[in-house]
């Protein structure tokens, strides 16, 4: 037996069948006394009551035992067929039957196909009974044809509307089901990409401190290894900045672990006195000479760390590629936005060949924030790191608007 519509369509038969049957058998009882009581007596009524007893116990054994192997719905509805004709030609209560059981052709048919061959097979069997017993009469034409076929078109019309509500609903649910599972999908995808891009901002924080500070101990042990003999004060100042540069790096690791929101050297103060530290820890560090010009810009945190974070990854790699005398920082606030400018004399280098980390995570940092990344370099003629971040309009202070 095909369903029509999945479980919901299922729901609603069951349902109904629940809800009819208790009608069901009150008028199932009131139809056999009616034949017992008040039928003539005779053969008739025993075949009246014969027929109506085996459309009954049918019908019981389709509602306690609906998985029994010998009465299916489509057999129950093939008894009733025949039941209806039989009575309409021994004229003992087929119209009452035929009222009562009209809901069962569209509960058990299950597909309006179905149904409708049913209903169709069990008003010809009605008519042809009644024709067999009254004959080509007018009372055949003018009530029992008439109205059986009143009832008919009533039964189909219903029929097919519950169908129809049933059909939208089953596709309703159908279509919440498929909005779930596509919620829980992209949900599932929103939390892979946030903890794609959290592994990726973990990453780049480590690259941008940890990794600089742990380079910048190598590079100061080696040279305070190298001048111990011929030095000692120089590299006592080189120990102690390496000292210092692990507190930090160490401070920055908990940081990290703990994912504070406020990391960095940016979580307190102005970007310029931050930025000085670092430019005077860098210069005590390579002995290079640092000219600064740090306007005192008012920022939101994100901005400053990324501020800081382009300065430090700018300057190990002033430290690491450029051989380098003099480095140029200059920080200026203009009407809607913010620059960082880093510059030096070292050897310079082609932007397009380069694949290291650094400047594409700074790419990224600032994109994130709406800001964009130049780089002017040549072999031969130093380098240019021109870092813009875009900062709050006027009048729009704390509400994160950015031109």
């Amino acid at each position: 037996m095909t369903a029509l519509a999945g479980p919901s369509a299922d729901a609603f038969w069951a349902a109904s069948l629940r809800r009819w049957n208790a009608v069901c058998w009150v008028l199932f009882a009131a139809m056999a006394v009616g034949l017992a009581v008040m039928d003539r007596p005779g053969w008739s009524r025993y075949g009246a009551l014969a027929l109506f007893g085996c459309v009954v116990l049918c019908y019981a054994l389709l509602d306690r035992l609906p998985d029994n192997p010998v009465v299916r719905p489509h057999v129950y509805l093939c008894v009733l067929v025949l039941a209806l004709g039989g009575l309409a030609y021994l004229g003992s209560s087929y119209a009452a039957l035929f009222m009562v059981t009209l809901p069962h052709y569209w509960m058990f048919g299950r597909t309006p196909r179905a149904s409708m061959g049913f209903l169709g097979l069990a008003t010809a069997s009605t008519l042809v009974g009644c024709w067999t017993r009254q004959g080509s009469s007018l009372e055949f034409f003018s009530e029992t044809l008439v109205s059986t076929l009143i009832v008919v078109a009533v039964g189909v019309l219903i029929g097919l509307w519950a169908h129809s509500v049933v059909e939208q609903s089953a596709e309703r649910a159908r279509l919440i089901v498929e909005l779930e599972r596509t919620q829980a999908e992209l949900s599932e995808a929103h939390l892979r990409q946030g903890a794609a891009d959290e592994r990726e901002r973990i990453a780049r924080d480590i690259h941008d401190t940890l990794a600089q500070g742990f380079a910048s101990i190598v590079v100061l042990a080696e040279a305070a290894r190298a001048g111990l003999a011929s030095d000692p004060a120089r590299s006592d100042r080189q120990l102690r900045s390496i000292e210092s540069t692990a507190r930090e790096n160490l401070a920055e690791a908990r940081e990290l672990v703990g994912s504070a929101q406020q990391r960095g050297g940016a979580a307190a103060g102005s970007v310029a006195r931050t930025l000085h530290r670092v430019l005077d820890r860098f210069a005590e560090d390579t002995g290079l000479t640092v000219d600064a010009d740090l306007a005192d810009v008012a920022c939101d945190q994100q901005t400053r760390i990324a501020l800081l974070r382009c300065t430090q990854e700018s300057l190990a790699n002033v430290r690491k590629h450029a051989h380098a005398s003099t480095v140029g920082v200059i920080l200026t606030r203009r009407p809607y936005e913010v620059e960082l400018e880093v510059t030096d004399d070292g050897t310079g280098f082609v932007p397009e060949e380069s694949k290291g980390f650094g400047l594409d995570g700074m790419r990224r940092r600032l994109a994130e924030l709406g800001g964009r990344l130049t780089v002017t370099s040549s072999v031969g003629d130093g380098t240019r790191i021109l870092a813009v971040l875009p900062l709050e309009m006027p009048g729009h202070k704390g509400k994160g608007v950015r031109r």
